[in-house]
């Protein structure tokens, strides 16, 4: 008998979120690490929450619980992620709202995120995780890998204009504009953009196209390939070799530890740092040939010499280490951080520091389940 396509509706509906959700469900396991890291974080929330002033905020809790399911499902904006609470009751679920419960409107959503910025719980949250019993074994004590990637920012190349306001042509009509460029020399010294002055022009490789945008670096353990560390900078040619300094002496260790990196890595000072850090440096070897006054040319004289090279390690680093180009490829892609949708370093580092976060928790349940 055909079933008929006529809707009525019940006077009483019973739904337990519970039951909604499969048991074999990934964000099950995942919900685990998140609530067992919350719980840790409740102190850090209680100093940026003042006693008994004012109305009663969105929970901290659920609201980094949302945060983590907008880059699990690359959800591109707040407004879509309060739309996709209103009538995913998987997304309730992971929450913690209850079906009857309104979702957060968008614009409150933004205002109390910005909060967090202010206690670096996105930082204190990928230290969290990592630390859980349950992980900290995953992860090596002994080889890393660090390596960085250009965040293009969320404004218009239109929008790098001069500091003194000298600009040769005017706004024109419409509110974009055309901007003509021709015969101007562009410098971070001399411009900056209107839209984000954080954000730097950078080209990140020969033949590339200069963008505006942030270096986004990450620490990556060699084990497994969980990032342990990140942080973002201004896009400047030294960023990525002072960042992972920066990462490395975030980090409590007792002996010597590898650090894998590719050829940009492979300057003298920045060996020589590592090395005074206990650091053994299995960075790449850039030998590019240079070519000389004389047109001939002669291949680039390498920090890494035959004492680094020719130990078995040194081949494993350089074979691990590509695999911190997946992170980049996740999070970009995925958690959609391939053109940040922030303006500001502050911001845009908390972003990038969660999509780590998340990018560490979508392989945590595949991992565990293989041990």
């Amino acid at each position: 008998m055909r079933g008929s396509d006529i809707r009525s509706g019940s006077l009483f509906s019973y739904v337990d979120l519970e039951q909604r959700v499969r048991a074999d469900h990934p964000l099950r396991k995942i919900r685990e690490f998140v609530n067992a890291a919350l719980a840790d974080l409740s102190a850090d929330f209680d100093a940026l929450y003042p006693l008994k002033v004012g109305r009663p905020s969105i929970p901290p809790e659920r609201l980094l619980r949302a945060m983590l399911l907008q880059a699990f499902y690359g959800i591109r904006s707040d407004r879509q992620l309060m739309e996709r609470m209103e009538f995913d009751l998987l997304f309730r679920w992971f929450v913690g709202l209850d079906v009857d419960d309104a979702p957060w409107d968008h614009s409150s959503f933004s205002t109390n995120r910005d909060r967090l910025l202010e206690g670096d719980i996105a930082a204190k949250l990928l230290t969290t995780i990592l630390a859980q019993p349950k992980v900290k074994w995953l992860l090596s004590s002994d080889h890393f890998s660090v390596d960085g990637t250009l965040i293009d920012a969320w404004a218009s190349i239109k929008s790098f204009r001069k500091k003194d306001g000298g600009d040769h042509d005017g706004d024109g009509p419409g509110r974009n504009a055309g901007r003509n460029f021709h015969g101007e020399v562009c410098s971070n010294d001399t411009h900056e953009s209107t839209t984000d002055p954080d954000a730097k022009l950078y080209r990140k490789g020969d033949g590339q196209t200069a963008k505006l945008g942030f270096m986004g670096h990450a620490l990556m353990e060699n084990r497994n390939g969980l990032a342990v560390g990140g942080l973002i900078t201004t896009a400047t040619g030294r960023a990525e070799r002072e960042a992972a300094l920066a990462l490395l002496d975030q980090r409590e260790r007792s002996g010597r530890i590898t650090l894998g990196a590719d050829k940009a890595y492979d300057v003298r000072q920045f060996i020589d740092d590592l090395r005074a850090r206990g650091v053994i440096p299995h960075v790449a070897v850039d030998g590019h040939i240079r070519i000389t006054a004389d047109g001939s040319g002669r291949p680039r004289s390498s920090a890494i010499d035959a004492r680094t090279t020719c130990h078995a390690g040194y081949a494993l680093s350089q074979r691990s280490r590509k695999r911190i180009e997946e992170i980049f490829g996740w999070i970009k892609v995925c958690a959609g951080l391939a053109r940040v949708k922030l303006r500001g370093r502050d911001r845009v580092d908390a972003a990038f520091r969660l999509a780590l976060s998340a990018c560490n928790l979508i392989r945590l349940p595949k991992l565990l389940g293989a041990v």
